[in-house]
């Protein structure tokens, strides 16, 4: 399992070496699958801007917590806090303001004002239970390090005292579901990721292999947790794993 931003590609530009890497390991016959916490654009987009970047990649290959938050919500009604181009992804779910089931919280950048975090914190108060498509603190952009949907999560439960279902990394049911899709058990796969939280600690509670790149959200003297493989780069997994073989 791969992760995208931070991993195979940072900001605009893949990793040096990414490519190659990537197609070496399906050259060897490896099962690869794309696992993202992205929460800015919908799995189509996903996609598209793999290939832009030339990293060859079909929408079923590639898991985002947008597309599993449809299969939990199902067609009831949410009031959904993320880019509006996750609209899509969200399946039959009913879009509402008004008294919704659910309050879905994704990356939502300076569109986290006080008013819609207000409105949202009323709905749970009102009943409605809480979901994040993921929790991490911060991500890497082009001018450095920002906050992510993390920061906002935990000021909702914080202040309405429930606690958020959260569906992507580095929850144990997102990768269970990619292992399911991939045809493998827990040991049989490895999390390649720049996240030591999300990525590999994630990977390694749900019984995987985590390997840890420093690029990415990685900074020198960073934590690199319970990785089982440190690497400068994903351009040097192939021959990694060849020599873990």
């Amino acid at each position: 399992m791969l992760d995208l931003d931070g991993t195979l590609f940072v900001g605009g530009e893949p990793v040096a070496g990414a490519r190659e890497a990537v197609e070496a390991l399906k050259a060897s016959g490896l099962v690869v699958r794309y696992v993202t916490n992205t929460t800015r654009m919908p799995r189509r987009a996903v996609v598209e801007r793999m290939k832009a970047l030339g990293f060859v990649t079909e929408e079923g290959e590639v898991f985002t917590p947008a597309w599993m938050a449809s299969r939990l919500i199902g067609g009831r009604s949410c009031l959904a806090l993320v880019d509006e181009s996750l609209h899509e992804d969200l399946g039959g779910a009913r879009l509402t303001e008004d008294s919704p089931e659910f309050v879905l919280v994704g990356d939502l950048g300076e569109g986290f004002t006080y008013a819609r975090l207000d409105a949202a914190f009323r709905c749970i108060m009102e009943g409605a239970d809480l979901v994040a498509l993921q929790k991490n603190r911060y991500w890497q952009n082009r001018g450095g390090l920002s906050l992510d949907a993390g920061p906002f999560v935990a000021a909702l439960e914080y202040a309405s005292g429930k606690k958020a279902v959260v569906v992507g990394k580095p929850e144990e049911s997102f990768f269970r579901i990619a292992l399911e899709d991939m045809g493998l058990q827990a040991d049989e796969v490895a999390m390649v990721g720049d996240d030591a939280e999300a990525d590999v600690a994630g990977a390694k509670k749900a019984g995987l292999s985590g390997i840890q790149v420093r690029t990415g959200k990685w900074r020198p003297g960073g934590d690199v947790g319970e990785a089982d493989i440190v690497l400068d780069s994903v351009a040097a997994l192939p021959r990694a794993l060849e020599g873990e073989r």
